[in-house]
């Protein structure tokens, strides 16, 4: 068993685990004593925030992490995003950083690929000339 993990939720604020929603009424510190597949709210893209390459990159892994079920057919989705963000062009520190993200999705580490890819939000908006504060919702 490895070590536990205490999460603190807001109230009505939803977690993602092992591909079940729950949602909490109030304030409340959960701990979690075995390994668990989790997503917090915070951290969830909506599609219609996946307005940009890494954006949807980042959609597709965490779809892995919230439904486990269809895992291995949308690990082919992001595999074929991740191509084709390579072969358009990407610099050399995106692709970098897109190499790392694809040996920890190789590896089973799926919040490592979202903690990366989130990383690179920021030089997608710049690459693209937008504003990060055009979006709706920040991730954090």
């Amino acid at each position: 068993m490895s070590r536990s993990i205490n999460l603190s939720l807001r109230g009505h604020e939803r977690i993602f685990i092992n591909g079940a929603v729950l949602r909490v009424d109030r304030k409340v510190t959960i701990e979690l004593l075995n390994d668990a597949t989790f997503l917090l709210e915070a951290h969830v893209l909506q599609a219609e925030q996946a307005t940009t390459p890494i954006r949807q990159l980042y959609f597709i892994a965490q779809a892995m992490l919230i439904d486990p079920g269809s895992a291995g057919q949308v690990r082919v989705a992001y595999h074929e995003v991740d191509r084709a963000i390579v072969a358009q062009g990407a610099d050399q520190d995106v692709a970098s950083a897109l190499a790392t993200a694809r040996s920890f999705l190789d590896a089973g580490r799926p919040f490592e690929v979202l903690r990366i890819l989130r990383s690179l939000f920021q030089s997608d908006d710049l690459r693209l000339g937008r504003s990060a504060g055009m979006l709706t919702h920040q991730v954090a």
